[in-house]
Protein backbone atom coordinates (compact mmCIF):
# COMPACT_ATOMS: atom_id res chain seq x y z
CA UNK A 1 0.00 0.00 0.00
CA UNK A 2 1.25 3.46 -0.93
CA UNK A 3 0.62 6.24 1.61
CA UNK A 4 -0.62 8.57 -1.12
CA UNK A 5 -3.14 5.94 -2.23
CA UNK A 6 -4.21 5.57 1.39
CA UNK A 7 -4.69 9.33 1.79
CA UNK A 8 -6.68 9.52 -1.46
CA UNK A 9 -8.84 6.54 -0.50
CA UNK A 10 -9.97 8.23 2.71
CA UNK A 11 -10.14 11.75 1.21
CA UNK A 12 -7.30 12.86 3.44
CA UNK A 13 -4.69 15.60 3.34
CA UNK A 14 -1.11 14.47 3.91
CA UNK A 15 1.29 16.70 5.88
CA UNK A 16 4.86 16.01 6.94
CA UNK A 17 6.46 13.10 5.13
CA UNK A 18 4.78 11.73 1.99
CA UNK A 19 6.16 8.23 2.57
CA UNK A 20 5.40 5.76 5.31
CA UNK A 21 7.70 6.66 8.19
CA UNK A 22 8.79 3.09 8.92
CA UNK A 23 11.61 1.95 6.66
CA UNK A 24 9.71 -1.29 6.04
CA UNK A 25 6.48 0.52 5.21
CA UNK A 26 3.13 -0.58 6.62
CA UNK A 27 2.86 -3.82 8.60
CA UNK A 28 -0.82 -4.25 7.73
CA UNK A 29 -1.90 -3.55 11.31
CA UNK A 30 -4.14 -0.67 12.35
CA UNK A 31 -4.07 -0.11 16.10
CA UNK A 32 -4.11 2.36 19.01
CA UNK A 33 -1.27 4.76 19.69
CA UNK A 34 -0.31 3.21 23.03
CA UNK A 35 -0.25 -0.28 21.44
CA UNK A 36 1.48 0.67 18.19
CA UNK A 37 4.83 -0.69 17.05
CA UNK A 38 7.13 -0.06 14.11
CA UNK A 39 5.18 0.04 10.86
CA UNK A 40 1.66 0.11 12.32
CA UNK A 41 -0.93 2.75 11.39
CA UNK A 42 -2.87 4.60 14.07
CA UNK A 43 -6.30 6.27 13.72
CA UNK A 44 -7.27 8.73 16.46
CA UNK A 45 -10.26 11.04 16.98
CA UNK A 46 -7.74 13.78 17.73
CA UNK A 47 -4.03 14.19 18.20
CA UNK A 48 -1.83 16.94 19.59
CA UNK A 49 1.90 17.65 19.26
CA UNK A 50 2.66 15.23 22.12
CA UNK A 51 0.80 12.46 20.29
CA UNK A 52 2.72 13.12 17.09
CA UNK A 53 5.96 13.05 19.07
CA UNK A 54 4.94 9.68 20.55
CA UNK A 55 4.09 8.30 17.09
CA UNK A 56 7.46 9.49 15.83
CA UNK A 57 9.30 7.76 18.68
CA UNK A 58 7.34 4.53 18.16
CA UNK A 59 8.33 4.61 14.47
CA UNK A 60 4.79 3.90 13.27
CA UNK A 61 3.99 4.09 9.54
CA UNK A 62 1.64 7.09 9.75
CA UNK A 63 -1.12 8.63 11.85
CA UNK A 64 -4.68 9.48 10.71
CA UNK A 65 -6.92 12.01 12.48
CA UNK A 66 -9.76 14.47 11.75
CA UNK A 67 -8.66 16.82 14.51
CA UNK A 68 -5.02 17.90 14.74
CA UNK A 69 -4.67 20.39 17.58
CA UNK A 70 -2.19 22.13 19.88
CA UNK A 71 0.64 22.17 17.32
CA UNK A 72 0.14 18.68 15.82
CA UNK A 73 0.58 19.84 12.20
CA UNK A 74 3.63 21.93 13.05
CA UNK A 75 5.18 19.00 14.94
CA UNK A 76 4.54 16.62 12.03
CA UNK A 77 6.23 19.04 9.64
CA UNK A 78 9.14 19.59 12.04
CA UNK A 79 9.73 15.86 12.49
CA UNK A 80 8.93 15.07 8.84
CA UNK A 81 6.38 12.58 10.14
CA UNK A 82 3.41 11.53 7.93
CA UNK A 83 0.11 12.81 9.33
CA UNK A 84 -3.09 12.31 7.32
CA UNK A 85 -5.88 14.74 8.15
CA UNK A 86 -9.38 13.58 7.21
CA UNK A 87 -12.83 15.16 7.32
CA UNK A 88 -14.62 11.86 7.89
CA UNK A 89 -13.04 9.52 10.42
CA UNK A 90 -15.81 6.98 9.79
CA UNK A 91 -14.67 6.68 6.18
CA UNK A 92 -11.15 6.02 7.45
CA UNK A 93 -12.38 3.40 9.93
CA UNK A 94 -14.49 1.70 7.25
CA UNK A 95 -11.45 1.56 5.02
CA UNK A 96 -9.54 -0.06 7.85
CA UNK A 97 -12.14 -2.77 8.34
CA UNK A 98 -12.30 -3.52 4.62
CA UNK A 99 -8.53 -3.62 4.17
CA UNK A 100 -7.32 -5.28 7.35
CA UNK A 101 -7.38 -9.02 7.81
CA UNK A 102 -7.96 -10.13 11.36
CA UNK A 103 -5.41 -12.61 12.57
CA UNK A 104 -7.14 -15.99 12.65
CA UNK A 105 -6.76 -18.52 15.40
CA UNK A 106 -5.74 -21.53 13.32
CA UNK A 107 -3.88 -23.74 15.78
CA UNK A 108 -5.67 -25.02 18.88
CA UNK A 109 -2.28 -25.37 20.57
CA UNK A 110 -1.88 -21.57 20.45
CA UNK A 111 -5.16 -21.27 22.33
CA UNK A 112 -4.07 -23.89 24.87
CA UNK A 113 -0.89 -21.93 25.51
CA UNK A 114 -2.75 -18.61 25.83
CA UNK A 115 -5.07 -19.94 28.55
CA UNK A 116 -2.28 -21.91 30.28
CA UNK A 117 -4.26 -25.10 29.80
CA UNK A 118 -3.88 -28.70 28.79
CA UNK A 119 -5.83 -30.51 26.11
CA UNK A 120 -7.53 -33.89 26.23
CA UNK A 121 -9.30 -35.63 23.38
CA UNK A 122 -8.54 -34.26 19.93
CA UNK A 123 -5.60 -31.87 19.53
CA UNK A 124 -7.18 -30.08 16.58
CA UNK A 125 -10.31 -27.94 16.28
CA UNK A 126 -13.25 -30.32 15.99
CA UNK A 127 -15.05 -28.41 13.26
CA UNK A 128 -13.69 -29.23 9.81
CA UNK A 129 -13.57 -25.51 9.03
CA UNK A 130 -11.77 -24.69 12.26
CA UNK A 131 -12.82 -21.81 14.52
CA UNK A 132 -15.48 -19.30 13.39
CA UNK A 133 -14.12 -16.54 15.64
CA UNK A 134 -17.09 -16.57 18.02
CA UNK A 135 -16.88 -17.40 21.75
CA UNK A 136 -20.22 -18.23 23.29
CA UNK A 137 -22.30 -20.42 25.63
CA UNK A 138 -23.03 -24.09 25.03
CA UNK A 139 -26.77 -23.60 24.52
CA UNK A 140 -26.16 -20.90 21.89
CA UNK A 141 -23.20 -22.51 20.14
CA UNK A 142 -23.10 -23.54 16.49
CA UNK A 143 -20.61 -25.33 14.27
CA UNK A 144 -17.11 -23.92 14.70
CA UNK A 145 -17.80 -21.78 17.77
CA UNK A 146 -15.73 -22.03 20.97
CA UNK A 147 -17.52 -22.49 24.29
CA UNK A 148 -16.13 -21.31 27.64
CA UNK A 149 -17.70 -22.85 30.76
CA UNK A 150 -16.69 -22.90 34.40
CA UNK A 151 -17.59 -26.58 34.63
CA UNK A 152 -18.66 -29.32 32.28
CA UNK A 153 -19.77 -32.93 32.68
CA UNK A 154 -19.97 -35.85 30.29
CA UNK A 155 -23.44 -34.84 29.10
CA UNK A 156 -22.15 -31.37 28.23
CA UNK A 157 -19.27 -32.83 26.23
CA UNK A 158 -21.75 -34.99 24.32
CA UNK A 159 -23.81 -31.90 23.55
CA UNK A 160 -20.72 -30.01 22.36
CA UNK A 161 -19.82 -32.98 20.16
CA UNK A 162 -23.31 -33.06 18.65
CA UNK A 163 -23.18 -29.32 17.95
CA UNK A 164 -19.85 -29.74 16.15
CA UNK A 165 -18.26 -26.81 17.99
CA UNK A 166 -14.55 -26.10 17.57
CA UNK A 167 -13.56 -26.87 21.17
CA UNK A 168 -14.62 -26.33 24.77
CA UNK A 169 -12.63 -24.63 27.54
CA UNK A 170 -13.37 -25.32 31.20
CA UNK A 171 -11.87 -25.02 34.64
CA UNK A 172 -13.75 -27.92 36.22
CA UNK A 173 -14.33 -31.12 34.25
CA UNK A 174 -16.50 -33.54 36.26
CA UNK A 175 -18.79 -36.55 36.05
CA UNK A 176 -17.06 -38.22 33.13
CA UNK A 177 -16.19 -35.10 31.10
CA UNK A 178 -12.59 -36.14 30.40
CA UNK A 179 -13.52 -39.73 29.62
CA UNK A 180 -16.27 -38.61 27.24
CA UNK A 181 -13.95 -36.16 25.47
CA UNK A 182 -11.38 -38.92 24.99
CA UNK A 183 -14.00 -41.42 23.82
CA UNK A 184 -15.47 -38.97 21.29
CA UNK A 185 -12.05 -37.60 20.35
CA UNK A 186 -13.42 -34.14 21.13
CA UNK A 187 -11.02 -31.28 22.05
CA UNK A 188 -11.46 -30.28 25.70
CA UNK A 189 -9.11 -27.62 27.10
CA UNK A 190 -8.72 -27.60 30.88
CA UNK A 191 -7.29 -24.53 32.59
CA UNK A 192 -6.78 -23.61 36.23
CA UNK A 193 -7.55 -19.97 35.35
CA UNK A 194 -10.82 -19.67 33.46
CA UNK A 195 -10.37 -15.90 33.57
CA UNK A 196 -7.54 -16.27 31.04
CA UNK A 197 -9.97 -17.89 28.63
CA UNK A 198 -12.52 -15.12 29.03
CA UNK A 199 -9.88 -12.40 28.70
CA UNK A 200 -8.61 -14.07 25.53
CA UNK A 201 -12.18 -14.36 24.23
CA UNK A 202 -12.77 -10.66 24.88
CA UNK A 203 -9.52 -9.55 23.25
CA UNK A 204 -10.02 -11.80 20.23
CA UNK A 205 -13.65 -10.73 19.79
CA UNK A 206 -12.82 -7.03 19.88
CA UNK A 207 -9.98 -7.52 17.39
CA UNK A 208 -12.23 -9.47 15.01
CA UNK A 209 -15.60 -7.76 15.34
CA UNK A 210 -14.83 -4.26 16.66
CA UNK A 211 -11.23 -3.40 15.74
CA UNK A 212 -11.87 0.32 15.24
CA UNK A 213 -14.15 1.03 18.19
CA UNK A 214 -12.96 3.37 20.91
CA UNK A 215 -13.15 1.47 24.18
CA UNK A 216 -13.86 2.59 27.74
CA UNK A 217 -13.49 0.50 30.90
CA UNK A 218 -15.06 1.28 34.28
CA UNK A 219 -14.10 -0.35 37.58
CA UNK A 220 -14.17 0.39 41.31
CA UNK A 221 -16.26 -0.70 44.28
CA UNK A 222 -19.26 1.63 44.00
CA UNK A 223 -20.92 3.46 41.13
CA UNK A 224 -19.63 1.33 38.25
CA UNK A 225 -23.04 0.57 36.77
CA UNK A 226 -24.37 4.12 36.98
CA UNK A 227 -21.16 5.55 35.54
CA UNK A 228 -21.05 2.97 32.74
CA UNK A 229 -24.68 3.45 31.79
CA UNK A 230 -24.37 7.24 31.89
CA UNK A 231 -21.33 7.18 29.57
CA UNK A 232 -23.27 4.85 27.29
CA UNK A 233 -26.27 7.20 27.30
CA UNK A 234 -24.20 10.32 26.55
CA UNK A 235 -22.53 8.62 23.58
CA UNK A 236 -25.74 7.03 22.33
CA UNK A 237 -27.62 10.32 22.71
CA UNK A 238 -24.91 11.99 20.61
CA UNK A 239 -25.65 9.60 17.76
CA UNK A 240 -22.86 7.06 18.13
CA UNK A 241 -23.29 3.28 17.89
CA UNK A 242 -22.41 2.10 21.40
CA UNK A 243 -22.50 -1.18 23.26
CA UNK A 244 -22.29 -1.54 27.03
CA UNK A 245 -22.51 -4.57 29.29
CA UNK A 246 -24.64 -2.59 31.75
CA UNK A 247 -28.20 -1.70 30.80
CA UNK A 248 -31.35 -0.58 32.54
CA UNK A 249 -32.94 -4.02 32.73
CA UNK A 250 -30.16 -6.53 33.29
CA UNK A 251 -26.49 -6.22 34.05
CA UNK A 252 -23.96 -8.39 32.25
CA UNK A 253 -21.26 -6.81 34.35
CA UNK A 254 -19.41 -10.02 35.01
CA UNK A 255 -16.57 -10.98 32.72
CA UNK A 256 -16.15 -14.47 34.20
CA UNK A 257 -18.08 -15.97 31.28
CA UNK A 258 -18.12 -15.19 27.53
CA UNK A 259 -21.32 -13.10 27.70
CA UNK A 260 -19.70 -9.79 26.73
CA UNK A 261 -17.82 -11.44 23.87
CA UNK A 262 -21.11 -12.88 22.65
CA UNK A 263 -22.88 -9.51 23.01
CA UNK A 264 -20.21 -7.77 20.90
CA UNK A 265 -20.33 -10.38 18.17
CA UNK A 266 -24.14 -10.44 18.05
CA UNK A 267 -24.45 -6.65 18.02
CA UNK A 268 -21.95 -6.13 15.20
CA UNK A 269 -23.46 -8.91 13.09
CA UNK A 270 -26.96 -7.49 13.60
CA UNK A 271 -26.39 -3.72 13.50
CA UNK A 272 -22.97 -3.09 12.03
CA UNK A 273 -19.68 -1.78 13.35
CA UNK A 274 -19.44 -0.12 16.76
CA UNK A 275 -18.12 3.35 17.46
CA UNK A 276 -17.67 2.77 21.20
CA UNK A 277 -17.49 -0.09 23.68
CA UNK A 278 -18.25 0.84 27.31
CA UNK A 279 -17.36 -2.10 29.53
CA UNK A 280 -17.93 -2.39 33.27
CA UNK A 281 -15.39 -4.61 35.04
CA UNK A 282 -15.73 -5.93 38.58
CA UNK A 283 -12.91 -4.68 40.78
CA UNK A 284 -12.81 -8.03 42.60
CA UNK A 285 -13.90 -11.31 41.06
CA UNK A 286 -13.81 -14.96 41.99
CA UNK A 287 -15.13 -18.42 41.36
CA UNK A 288 -16.07 -20.99 44.02
CA UNK A 289 -14.79 -18.67 46.77
CA UNK A 290 -11.39 -18.42 45.09
CA UNK A 291 -10.06 -14.99 44.14
CA UNK A 292 -9.26 -14.42 40.48
CA UNK A 293 -6.16 -12.32 41.06
CA UNK A 294 -5.76 -9.17 38.97
CA UNK A 295 -9.14 -9.73 37.31
CA UNK A 296 -9.80 -6.02 36.70
CA UNK A 297 -6.37 -5.43 35.19
CA UNK A 298 -6.52 -8.59 33.08
CA UNK A 299 -9.87 -7.63 31.56
CA UNK A 300 -8.88 -3.98 31.15
CA UNK A 301 -5.79 -5.04 29.21
CA UNK A 302 -7.95 -7.26 27.00
CA UNK A 303 -10.30 -4.35 26.25
CA UNK A 304 -7.45 -1.93 25.40
CA UNK A 305 -9.31 1.17 26.58
CA UNK A 306 -8.67 4.70 25.41
CA UNK A 307 -10.25 5.83 28.68
CA UNK A 308 -10.50 4.02 32.02
CA UNK A 309 -12.52 5.05 35.06
CA UNK A 310 -11.79 4.09 38.68
CA UNK A 311 -14.74 5.18 40.83
CA UNK A 312 -13.51 4.38 44.36
CA UNK A 313 -11.86 1.72 46.51
CA UNK A 314 -13.93 0.28 49.38
CA UNK A 315 -14.83 -3.04 50.98
CA UNK A 316 -17.07 -5.57 49.24
CA UNK A 317 -16.74 -9.20 48.15
CA UNK A 318 -15.69 -10.34 51.61
CA UNK A 319 -14.22 -13.81 51.45
CA UNK A 320 -12.53 -13.16 48.14
CA UNK A 321 -10.75 -10.24 49.80
CA UNK A 322 -10.42 -9.70 53.53
CA UNK A 323 -9.08 -6.18 53.87
CA UNK A 324 -9.11 -2.84 52.14
CA UNK A 325 -5.45 -3.46 51.30
CA UNK A 326 -6.54 -6.56 49.36
CA UNK A 327 -9.01 -4.47 47.36
CA UNK A 328 -6.33 -1.87 46.66
CA UNK A 329 -3.96 -4.58 45.40
CA UNK A 330 -6.64 -5.80 42.99
CA UNK A 331 -7.20 -2.32 41.55
CA UNK A 332 -3.60 -1.11 41.69
CA UNK A 333 -2.52 -2.69 38.33
CA UNK A 334 -5.50 -1.25 36.41
CA UNK A 335 -3.84 2.09 35.46
CA UNK A 336 -0.89 0.12 34.08
CA UNK A 337 -3.34 -1.97 32.02
CA UNK A 338 -4.87 1.27 30.69
CA UNK A 339 -1.34 2.37 29.77
CA UNK A 340 -1.12 5.77 28.11
CA UNK A 341 -4.87 5.91 27.75
CA UNK A 342 -6.54 8.43 30.08
CA UNK A 343 -7.44 7.24 33.58
CA UNK A 344 -10.30 9.03 35.35
CA UNK A 345 -9.50 9.14 39.07
CA UNK A 346 -11.72 10.10 42.02
CA UNK A 347 -9.66 12.82 43.70
CA UNK A 348 -11.77 12.52 46.87
CA UNK A 349 -10.77 8.89 47.47
CA UNK A 350 -7.49 8.62 49.36
CA UNK A 351 -6.69 5.14 48.06
CA UNK A 352 -7.53 6.01 44.46
CA UNK A 353 -5.08 8.87 44.68
CA UNK A 354 -2.33 6.40 45.57
CA UNK A 355 -2.69 4.77 42.15
CA UNK A 356 -0.06 5.56 39.56
CA UNK A 357 -1.60 6.54 36.23
CA UNK A 358 0.34 7.71 33.19
CA UNK A 359 -2.36 10.17 32.03
CA UNK A 360 -4.71 11.00 34.93
CA UNK A 361 -7.90 13.05 34.75
CA UNK A 362 -9.38 14.00 38.13
CA UNK A 363 -12.91 14.37 39.46
CA UNK A 364 -13.92 15.86 42.79
CA UNK A 365 -16.79 17.16 44.89
CA UNK A 366 -14.69 20.23 45.70
CA UNK A 367 -12.57 22.65 43.68
CA UNK A 368 -9.56 21.33 41.78
CA UNK A 369 -6.77 23.41 40.32
CA UNK A 370 -5.61 20.85 37.74
CA UNK A 371 -6.46 21.59 34.09
CA UNK A 372 -7.23 17.93 33.49
CA UNK A 373 -10.15 17.84 35.90
CA UNK A 374 -13.85 18.38 36.41
CA UNK A 375 -15.43 19.16 39.78
CA UNK A 376 -18.66 20.09 41.57
CA UNK A 377 -18.71 23.29 43.62
CA UNK A 378 -22.13 22.80 45.23
CA UNK A 379 -23.95 24.78 42.56
CA UNK A 380 -22.60 23.44 39.28
CA UNK A 381 -20.20 21.07 37.56
CA UNK A 382 -17.11 23.05 36.57
CA UNK A 383 -14.73 22.33 33.68
CA UNK A 384 -11.86 24.69 32.86
CA UNK A 385 -13.29 27.33 35.22
CA UNK A 386 -16.65 27.30 33.42
CA UNK A 387 -19.93 25.93 34.81
CA UNK A 388 -21.28 23.37 32.33
CA UNK A 389 -24.18 21.86 34.32
CA UNK A 390 -26.09 23.49 37.15
CA UNK A 391 -27.25 21.38 40.08
CA UNK A 392 -30.86 21.82 38.90
CA UNK A 393 -29.96 20.19 35.56
CA UNK A 394 -28.56 17.01 37.11
CA UNK A 395 -30.69 13.84 36.94
CA UNK A 396 -30.01 13.17 40.64
CA UNK A 397 -28.42 15.23 43.37
CA UNK A 398 -27.04 12.78 45.95
CA UNK A 399 -23.32 13.32 46.44
CA UNK A 400 -22.36 9.77 45.50
CA UNK A 401 -24.45 10.03 42.32
CA UNK A 402 -22.93 13.40 41.44
CA UNK A 403 -19.53 11.74 41.76
CA UNK A 404 -20.71 9.17 39.19
CA UNK A 405 -21.83 12.01 36.91
CA UNK A 406 -18.41 13.65 37.25
CA UNK A 407 -16.70 10.38 36.30
CA UNK A 408 -18.92 10.01 33.23
CA UNK A 409 -18.41 13.65 32.22
CA UNK A 410 -14.66 13.31 32.69
CA UNK A 411 -14.61 10.16 30.57
CA UNK A 412 -16.57 11.77 27.74
CA UNK A 413 -14.39 14.90 27.83
CA UNK A 414 -11.37 12.60 27.57
CA UNK A 415 -12.97 10.89 24.56
CA UNK A 416 -13.18 14.27 22.83
CA UNK A 417 -16.99 14.48 22.92
CA UNK A 418 -18.35 18.00 22.46
CA UNK A 419 -19.32 19.65 25.76
CA UNK A 420 -22.79 20.51 24.45
CA UNK A 421 -23.41 16.83 23.65
CA UNK A 422 -22.17 15.80 27.09
CA UNK A 423 -24.46 18.31 28.76
CA UNK A 424 -27.47 17.17 26.74
CA UNK A 425 -26.69 13.55 27.55
CA UNK A 426 -26.56 14.20 31.29
CA UNK A 427 -29.75 16.28 31.25
CA UNK A 428 -31.71 13.58 29.39
CA UNK A 429 -30.41 10.65 31.43
CA UNK A 430 -32.80 8.31 33.23
CA UNK A 431 -31.25 6.34 36.08
CA UNK A 432 -30.66 2.61 36.08
CA UNK A 433 -33.13 0.41 37.86
CA UNK A 434 -32.77 0.63 41.67
CA UNK A 435 -30.42 3.62 41.69
CA UNK A 436 -32.24 5.82 44.17
CA UNK A 437 -35.40 5.28 42.15
CA UNK A 438 -38.56 7.00 43.41
CA UNK A 439 -41.37 4.46 43.63
CA UNK A 440 -44.08 6.53 45.34
CA UNK A 441 -44.93 10.11 46.41
CA UNK A 442 -47.04 9.80 49.59
CA UNK A 443 -45.20 8.49 51.42
CA UNK A 444 -42.02 9.06 49.45
CA UNK A 445 -40.46 5.67 48.69
CA UNK A 446 -36.92 5.40 47.33
CA UNK A 447 -35.30 2.16 46.23
CA UNK A 448 -31.52 1.81 46.02
CA UNK A 449 -29.11 -1.04 45.30
CA UNK A 450 -26.89 -0.07 48.27
CA UNK A 451 -25.41 -3.41 49.29
CA UNK A 452 -22.01 -2.70 50.83
CA UNK A 453 -20.89 -0.44 53.71
CA UNK A 454 -19.99 2.64 51.67
CA UNK A 455 -23.14 2.38 49.59
CA UNK A 456 -25.35 1.99 52.66
CA UNK A 457 -23.85 4.97 54.49
CA UNK A 458 -23.92 7.21 51.43
CA UNK A 459 -27.51 6.36 50.52
CA UNK A 460 -28.89 6.84 54.05
CA UNK A 461 -26.94 10.08 54.41
CA UNK A 462 -28.38 11.48 51.19
CA UNK A 463 -31.92 10.40 52.14
CA UNK A 464 -31.67 12.08 55.53
CA UNK A 465 -31.03 15.37 53.73
CA UNK A 466 -34.54 15.11 52.28
CA UNK A 467 -36.12 14.63 55.70
CA UNK A 468 -38.13 17.58 57.05
CA UNK A 469 -38.84 18.27 60.75
CA UNK A 470 -41.31 15.82 62.31
CA UNK A 471 -40.78 13.32 59.49
CA UNK A 472 -39.60 9.75 59.95
CA UNK A 473 -37.23 7.79 57.75
CA UNK A 474 -38.17 4.11 57.55
CA UNK A 475 -35.12 2.16 56.42
CA UNK A 476 -35.88 -1.32 55.06
CA UNK A 477 -32.71 -3.38 54.64
CA UNK A 478 -32.50 -6.78 52.98
CA UNK A 479 -29.84 -8.92 54.65
CA UNK A 480 -27.36 -10.26 52.10
CA UNK A 481 -27.95 -13.98 51.76
CA UNK A 482 -25.25 -16.60 51.23
CA UNK A 483 -22.52 -13.92 51.18
CA UNK A 484 -20.98 -14.77 54.55
CA UNK A 485 -20.82 -13.27 58.01
CA UNK A 486 -18.05 -10.79 57.23
CA UNK A 487 -19.85 -8.63 54.65
CA UNK A 488 -23.03 -8.69 56.73
CA UNK A 489 -21.03 -7.62 59.79
CA UNK A 490 -19.68 -4.65 57.86
CA UNK A 491 -23.13 -3.81 56.50
CA UNK A 492 -24.81 -3.83 59.88
CA UNK A 493 -21.98 -1.70 61.31
CA UNK A 494 -22.65 0.77 58.49
CA UNK A 495 -26.31 0.81 59.55
CA UNK A 496 -25.33 1.41 63.17
CA UNK A 497 -23.12 4.32 62.11
CA UNK A 498 -25.96 5.81 60.04
CA UNK A 499 -28.75 5.53 62.62
CA UNK A 500 -30.30 8.49 64.41
CA UNK A 501 -33.52 9.19 66.31
CA UNK A 502 -35.42 9.95 63.09
CA UNK A 503 -34.86 6.46 61.65
CA UNK A 504 -36.94 3.34 62.16
CA UNK A 505 -35.21 0.17 61.02
CA UNK A 506 -36.72 -2.93 59.42
CA UNK A 507 -34.86 -6.03 58.29
CA UNK A 508 -35.93 -8.65 55.76
CA UNK A 509 -34.56 -12.11 55.06
CA UNK A 510 -36.74 -12.12 51.91
CA UNK A 511 -37.30 -15.87 51.99
CA UNK A 512 -40.34 -15.46 49.77
CA UNK A 513 -38.42 -13.94 46.85
CA UNK A 514 -34.85 -15.29 46.84
CA UNK A 515 -33.46 -18.53 45.46
CA UNK A 516 -31.05 -20.88 47.19
CA UNK A 517 -28.06 -18.84 45.99
CA UNK A 518 -29.27 -15.82 47.99
CA UNK A 519 -30.87 -17.50 51.01
CA UNK A 520 -30.03 -15.82 54.32
CA UNK A 521 -28.20 -18.25 56.59
CA UNK A 522 -28.73 -18.31 60.36
CA UNK A 523 -25.29 -16.87 61.14
CA UNK A 524 -25.79 -14.03 58.64
CA UNK A 525 -29.07 -13.10 60.30
CA UNK A 526 -27.64 -13.43 63.80
CA UNK A 527 -24.75 -11.07 63.13
CA UNK A 528 -27.31 -8.39 62.25
CA UNK A 529 -29.40 -9.08 65.34
CA UNK A 530 -26.45 -9.21 67.74
CA UNK A 531 -24.73 -6.08 66.47
CA UNK A 532 -27.92 -4.01 66.57
CA UNK A 533 -28.76 -5.23 70.08
CA UNK A 534 -25.23 -4.49 71.31
CA UNK A 535 -25.69 -0.91 70.12
CA UNK A 536 -29.20 -0.60 71.61
CA UNK A 537 -30.81 -0.11 68.22
CA UNK A 538 -34.40 -1.25 67.89
CA UNK A 539 -35.44 -3.08 64.74
CA UNK A 540 -38.18 -5.29 63.37
CA UNK A 541 -37.30 -8.39 61.38
CA UNK A 542 -39.47 -10.12 58.79
CA UNK A 543 -38.85 -13.50 57.24
CA UNK A 544 -40.68 -12.49 54.05
CA UNK A 545 -40.18 -9.29 52.07
CA UNK A 546 -43.86 -8.86 51.19
CA UNK A 547 -44.86 -8.93 54.88
CA UNK A 548 -42.14 -6.41 55.66
CA UNK A 549 -43.24 -3.98 52.94
CA UNK A 550 -46.91 -4.23 53.93
CA UNK A 551 -46.05 -3.44 57.57
CA UNK A 552 -43.82 -0.49 56.71
CA UNK A 553 -46.30 1.00 54.28
CA UNK A 554 -49.11 0.78 56.83
CA UNK A 555 -46.99 2.35 59.62
CA UNK A 556 -45.52 5.21 57.60
CA UNK A 557 -47.27 8.56 57.61
CA UNK A 558 -47.91 9.99 54.14
CA UNK A 559 -45.30 12.68 54.88
CA UNK A 560 -42.60 10.16 55.87
CA UNK A 561 -39.89 8.65 53.69
CA UNK A 562 -39.31 4.94 53.13
CA UNK A 563 -35.87 3.86 51.93
CA UNK A 564 -35.38 0.36 50.53
CA UNK A 565 -31.78 -0.88 50.41
CA UNK A 566 -30.08 -4.17 49.66
CA UNK A 567 -29.08 -6.42 46.79
CA UNK A 568 -30.92 -9.51 45.52
CA UNK A 569 -33.21 -9.70 48.55
CA UNK A 570 -34.65 -6.28 47.72
CA UNK A 571 -34.77 -6.58 43.92
CA UNK A 572 -38.47 -7.62 43.76
CA UNK A 573 -39.65 -4.81 46.06
CA UNK A 574 -41.04 -2.56 43.33
CA UNK A 575 -43.14 -5.39 41.94
CA UNK A 576 -44.44 -6.33 45.40
CA UNK A 577 -45.28 -2.72 46.23
CA UNK A 578 -47.44 -2.44 43.13
CA UNK A 579 -49.86 -4.86 44.81
CA UNK A 580 -49.62 -3.12 48.21
CA UNK A 581 -49.97 0.58 47.39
Amino acid sequence: MDIKDLANSINGKLVGNDDFFSIDGFTGKFTYLHDAHTGDIVIRDWVDATGVQMAFKQNIACLITPQPKDGAVEEANRLNFPLIIVDDIELAKTYVIENTETEKLEDICDLVKAVEGKIVGNDEFFSIDGFTGKFTFLNDAHTGDIVVRHWINGTGIQMAFNKNIACLITQTPKDGAIETAERLNFPLIITDKIELANAYALSHTIAKYSPTSTNVVITGTNGKSTTSHLIYHILNNAGYHVLTNTDSESEFNTLIDPMVSKLICDEVQKNGKLDYLVIEVSEVQGWLDKLMKNHAALMSEAIKPKVGVITNIAMDHIGLVNSIDDVFEEIRPVPQAIGNGITILNHDDELVMKLEAENPFYTSMSELKEDNSVYFNGDAIIYKNNPILSVDELPFTGNHFIQNILSAVGACISLGIDIAEIVDGVKTYKALNRRFAKLNDEPLIYDDFAHNPDGIKATISETLKLLLPNQKLHVVCAIRGSRGVEINQLNVEALVESMNEDIELYLSSSNDVVNELNFVEDNEREVFFNTLKENNIEFTHFVNLKDCLEEVYQKADKNDIILLIGAQGMDPAESLLSDII
